[in-house]
């Protein structure tokens, strides 16, 4: 990506389908050129956890509600230590933030952090088209930036598409790190860290937990020289295909039946780990209004998902693995995708959406309750 200054309101921009479709709008954020995989969210609220949620690494984000950045940018609501997402795509760009947190707009953000953006476009019509056609390869370009369509086209096609692609190490902390329990310590968690966003060690740390985040790339070994009760693998982007380093470790923690939990891509890991295929959705779940029944209760929830890859597990009949039995737990209710995989003989489960909530209902919180209680058993 390169970038200049700020987007001025005048600048011209244009958004470039690989399939030849072309939004002209108004530069927002930085000025110059992106690229990445086009997705929608269907988010009200929330764009500065959107934004900062690495599983967004490499994707220019299409936000469905028509008007954006009316509460600004703050200093406590970031999810990361920076804005992942490669461009963003605004139809009605507030022109004055107003909320008595905001420290600076949210235009002036995407400046400072050099994400080039367009505004004025008819979104409604761009996240049809993904629903019709499925995410693409896309790219945004303002300024002079701006060339012939052919040749804009041609660039987009050049890109890397986001089956296959390897993204987790990218965004993943270099060096372990320790959220401390709140309160009186009572397990130690280890958090594989693939995308990790910062409410997650901090709604364990809220029951009492000490996390301790380490690098995608932790051996079993330095998983194990914290001690842990249980061991979390967080979500994040790009193709769990490519994740053969966190299955190898999944599976070496399922050996050792040590209490495990998995959200969003460490769901998909565990579907691999457990001998399941993983595959691309046409256009993925993006937002905070995701509708997903536990099974295990029968209850409704609605969910914070981001993800654009799933599970193909069966959904109606218990698998044998090689860790014992596992089913689907959890299932999307707009689309049947699986949303969650529990082991019937160990303590293992995971969900493929964001019970940390950041942004998003809290109606699945309790999925960190029931890792304290696997923990629980365990010590028992």
């Amino acid at each position: 990506m390169t970038t200049s200054t700020r987007g001025a309101s005048k600048a011209p921009a244009v958004l470039v389908l690989e399939d030849g479709r072309i939004f002209r709008g108004r530069a927002y954020g930085a000025v110059g050129e992106t690229f990445g995989e086009a997705v929608f969210s269907t988010g009200m609220t929330g764009y500065q956890e959107t934004l900062t949620d690495p599983s967004y690494a490499h994707q220019i984000v299409v936000a469905t509600a028509p008007q954006i950045g009316n509460t600004g940018w703050n200093d406590e609501d970031d999810e990361s230590r920076r804005i992942w997402v490669s461009g963003y795509v605004v139809r009605d760009p507030a022109r004055v933030p107003s909320n008595w947190r905001a420290k600076r707009s949210l235009d002036d953000e995407l400046v400072a952090q050099d994400i080039v953006g367009i505004s004025g476009i008819d979104t409604r019509a761009l996240t049809r088209h993904l629903r019709e056609r499925g995410s693409m390869r896309s790219g945004i370009f303002s300024g002079e930036a701006i060339a012939a369509e052919s040749e804009l086209v041609a660039r987009v096609q050049a890109q890397p598409h986001m089956k296959g692609a390897s993204l987790y190490e990218e965004v993943a902390t270099k060096e372990t790190y320790v959220v401390p329990a709140v309160g009186e310590k009572k397990f130690t968690v280890a958090a594989i860290d693939l995308g990790i966003k910062g409410m997650t060690p901090h709604r364990m740390a809220q029951r009492g937990i000490e996390v301790h985040v380490l690098p995608a790339t932790a051996s079993v070994d330095e998983v194990y020289a914290v001690e842990p009760d249980g061991v979390f693998f967080s979500n994040g982007p790009g193709d769990p295909a490519t994740a053969d380093g966190p299955v190898a470790l999944m599976t070496a923690v399922l050996e050792r039946r040590t209490p495990l939990f998995g959200i969003c891509f460490g769901n998909q890991i565990l579907g691999r780990a457990l001998g399941f295929g993983t595959y691309k959705l046409k256009y993925g779940h993006r937002g905070i209004n995701q509708p997903v029944q536990d099974r295990t209760t029968g209850k409704v929830e609605v969910t914070a998902h981001n993800h654009g890859f799933a599970v193909d597990a069966p959904l109606d009949k218990v698998s044998d693995t090689k860790f014992g039995r596992a089913e689907v737990s959890h299932v999307c209710l707009n689309d049947d995708v699986v949303e969650g995989l529990q082991l019937l003989d160990q303590p293992a489960f995971s969900v493929q959406y964001h019970p940390e909530a950041a942004a998003g209902p809290h109606d699945a919180a309790y999925l960190f309750d029931r890792f304290v209680s696997l923990m629980e058993g365990q010590r028992a």
